[in-house]
């Protein structure tokens, strides 16, 4: 598959996440082009801080693999990970990092901070904006909604 069919499969988990209320980001991990996992945001409907589209799809990939280094697995993610999924990231020997939009306010791959530029013991290949637009409106759209139904409600 391709980088824009992997990227069209986590926009699908992040509309799915969309749908039930959650902040819409979604995940896949694919191993030589091929979907191996797949995550979506659940923070609130799992209570959880850790439940972040990029964990889940790195914990399904490691369980369904038999190990927890992925060196020869690529996550695409509709947004610029936060400090504990780049660590997630590095700590996963993830090979490269395609991720959407980006996030001004919490971005750990170049918008607040670039963990990978530190000496830690891996660095992933790393393509940011990718398929920007889309990935960006799904996020604009859900909270223009939110906004919306809070200002009627």
């Amino acid at each position: 598959m391709t980088d824009e069919m992997l990227m069209a499969l986590a926009i699908e988990q992040a509309k799915a996440a969309a749908a039930v209320g959650e902040v819409p980001v979604g995940a896949v991990v694919a191993k030589n082009g091929e979907p191996v996992s797949f995550g979506r945001n659940r923070r609130e409907s799992g209570r959880n801080a850790l439940s972040h589209a990029e964990i889940e799809a790195i914990d399904l990939a490691c369980k369904k693999l038999g190990g927890w280094r992925l060196w020869e697995c690529d996550l695409y993610v509709t947004l610029e990970p936060c400090p504990m999924c780049a660590g997630a990231v590095i700590n996963s020997r993830i090979r490269r990092l395609v991720y959407g939009a980006y996030d001004p306010k919490a971005g750990s791959c170049s918008s607040v901070i670039n963990l990978f530029d530190l000496p830690y013991n891996h660095r992933p290949e790393v393509t940011g904006g990718f398929m920007r637009e889309e990935c960006s409106a799904l996020l604009s759209d859900f909270f223009e909604k939110l906004r919306s139904e809070k200002k009627e409600g």
